[in-house]
């Protein structure tokens, strides 16, 4: 895919959508960062309805501590891999709170010392609360990607590279979020939604169907 055709790719999408968020609710970095920790495997969906009841109770590292690992569980256990998640996040709250002050560390090296907090994660947490460029590749990111031949990659740090370099500058900081959202609603797994699709005519993907 040459330059042009990404520059109007992206140009499309931001028009669609000026302001992409993820669909993680939270109010705060540290929320945030366990929201994406919670949401490994699991849906956005499924994350929110566990963090509402939650946050309101505990919503710094020092409270996540007080509730404790057997705590934790009750409410976010309706969330696939509970028990190792919950063991994650209090050990990663132990570290926020005595080496970070109880603040989130907004370097890569620092996010990914924490448990249960890889590459992913801490690209999400960087670019989303610290705003810094980073391209956190989940599936929806790994398919639209080789898709569309934006940027096309035999693994998930191949496509991160890739995006990274071929994405214009000016899109760099919310390509992110506008990649995931077109691969979660439109470009599907199973069946992408090509007919209702507003990059269809530039995107490469030779099997493009009438939905």
């Amino acid at each position: 895919m040459n330059k042009n055709k990404r520059q109007a790719i992206f140009t499309r999408l931001r028009n669609d959508n000026p302001h992409p968020q993820t669909e993680l609710h939270y109010t705060s970095t540290y929320e945030l960062l366990v929201a994406v920790a919670l949401s490994a495997q699991a849906t956005d969906v499924s994350v929110n309805k566990a963090t509402v009841k939650l946050f309101p109770v505990a919503n710094t590292p020092q409270q996540m501590l007080d509730l404790g690992v057997a705590g934790l569980k009750h409410y976010i256990k309706t969330i696939g891999l509970y028990n190792s998640k919950a063991e994650n996040i209090i050990k990663a709250a132990h570290i926020l709170v005595s080496q970070h002050n109880g603040y989130v560390p907004d370097t890569r090296e620092a996010l990914e010392a924490l448990p249960g907090v890889g590459r992913k994660t801490a690209n999400v947490v960087l670019n989303t609360a610290f705003r810094q460029i980073a391209m956190a590749v989940d599936t929806h990111i790994f398919r639209w990607s080789n898709r569309t031949k934006v940027a096309p990659g035999k693994d998930v740090l191949e496509v991160e590279k890739k995006l990274l370099k071929s994405v214009p500058e000016e899109f760099l900081l919310d390509a992110h979020h506008w990649m995931i959202l077109h691969g979660r609603y439109t470009c599907l797994a199973r069946k992408p939604r090509c007919g209702a699709c507003i990059i269809e005519d530039l995107c490469e993907y030779k099997h493009k169907t009438s939905d």
